[in-house]
């Protein structure tokens, strides 16, 4: 007893770092990200308008330009909301209920993280290619995945399928089953609580969750390079265009092209920041 007074007694010592040592510290964060953040991506804005802002809309309006734009769009549009609905179920067989092989789920959940892009592409090509496992049976059908708009979507879905259930299991977790559970004793059905219940407690986390999946899908590379075949108005994303045109040698209008990812990137980070603030979604995820 007279230890646990003593120790009580003790006063709490806080760390406290010097001024100087705290300066440097945010003094070389800062020179980081200048060289490594904001010089690079004030370069590719200068660089895009290098040849004058007439230049520019027409280097950003081109048919390929807008084409590109439009099928990065489209897969966006597809894959986040097949995305939520995966997150969402897995999110809430994960945390609701115990089952056998929970641990083995939650790896496969995980899978995409630890893949590379480029060999998941080959992964596709390999089941629906040609000459790959199905090939023959989708040859026969008439029906075409890779090189086309379906092996785009299948890649881009396989790169972000973990973002948003992974956002959803720590946050549902956090917040237990006492609500649901409340709302199923006083009557309520499955629906009714996961719309009036679940839903309201997780939609700042589910937001977070699909701008993160969206900004992955848009800047999406290696996966969908090995898929799409590379066809010029029909099969290029956003950042394949950008790489054709570096590779002709038409920088500006690579960097031009580039200039409209960087400002999807900004925006998706201003989003991002907002709905952090607005929600207090660190703190509930360092709870």
């Amino acid at each position: 007893m007279q230890m646990e007074t003593a120790k009580t007694a003790v006063p709490k010592r806080e760390m406290r770092e010097s001024p100087v040592v705290k300066w440097v510290l945010i003094s070389a964060v800062l020179l980081f990200l200048s060289i490594f953040l904001i010089m690079p991506l004030a370069f590719i804005f200068i660089e895009a308008f290098k040849k004058g802002a007439e230049a520019y809309i027409l280097f950003v309006t081109h048919p390929d330009s807008l084409a590109a734009m439009k099928l990065t769009l489209l897969v966006v549009f597809i894959t986040v909301p097949l995305n939520t609905l995966f997150g969402v179920a897995a999110a809430w067989a994960v945390t609701k209920y115990e089952f056998r092989g929970k641990s083995l789920f939650m790896t496969l959940i995980d899978l995409p993280f630890a893949v590379s892009p480029v060999i998941a592409g080959l992964i596709f090509v390999l089941l629906f290619g040609l000459h790959g496992w199905l090939g023959p049976f989708l040859l026969d059908h008439q029906i075409k995945i890779v090189f086309a708009f379906p092996g785009i979507v299948l890649a881009s879905l396989f790169v972000t399928l973990p973002f948003i259930a992974r956002e959803l299991i720590p946050l549902m977790q956090s917040l237990g089953n006492a609500e649901e559970e409340a709302s199923v004793t006083l009557g309520a059905g499955g629906w009714r609580t996961f719309w009036h219940v679940t839903l309201p407690n997780i939609k700042w986390g589910l937001i977070y969750g699909v701008i993160l999946s969206a900004a992955r899908t848009i800047g999406e590379f290696g996966a969908v390079s090995v898929v799409s075949g590379h066809i010029r108005g029909v099969t290029n994303t956003l950042p394949l265009h950008i790489e054709i045109l570096y590779n002709e040698y038409q920088f500006t209008a690579a960097f031009a092209a580039a200039s409209v990812m960087s400002v999807f990137a900004i925006a998706t980070l201003f989003l991002k920041n907002i709905i952090e603030w607005k929600a207090g979604y660190r703190s509930v995820k360092a709870g």
